[in-house]
């Protein structure tokens, strides 16, 4: 090979590139592992302990093992922060309930007895506040 550099650059890369691949999948391997909420603590150290000390044979394993949840709990938890994005933009573009839509549940309640006069206008004071 010393007489094609260009092929040992290209060996050289792929190395380098599939090195980071491992590392990315180990890392997380080793994040699902903590995350899982239906594996006890001796569930979590023993796959520790399989993936420190036999790393390729314990990630490996891990995956064939628990790749469909692990992949459950990356969509779950897409899932959550989406909902919690979307919240925020709810929140600070402020299309959540108008004041009117409070206003008209709090004269609802009123009407029905539920608040007194009083409770209805420090209510309202409130809101308006």
């Amino acid at each position: 090979m010393d007489n094609y550099p260009l092929l040992n650059l290209f060996w050289t890369m792929l190395e380098f590139f599939l090195w980071i691949l491992w590392f990315f999948l180990l890392f997380k391997v080793i994040s699902d592992i903590f995350r899982s909420h239906d594996m006890s603590g001796w569930g979590k150290a023993g796959w520790m302990v399989l993936v420190i000390l036999l790393p390729l044979l314990g990630v490996l394993v891990y995956v064939i093992v628990r790749g469909k949840s692990m992949g459950e709990r990356d969509l779950a938890q897409a899932r959550r922060s989406e909902e919690a994005f979307q919240s925020y933009v709810r929140q600070a573009a402020g299309t959540g309930p108008s004041h009117a839509d409070e206003l008209a549940k709090l004269g609802e309640l009123r009407s029905k007895g539920v608040l007194s006069e009083e409770e209805f206008q420090k209510a309202k004071e409130k809101l308006l506040a």
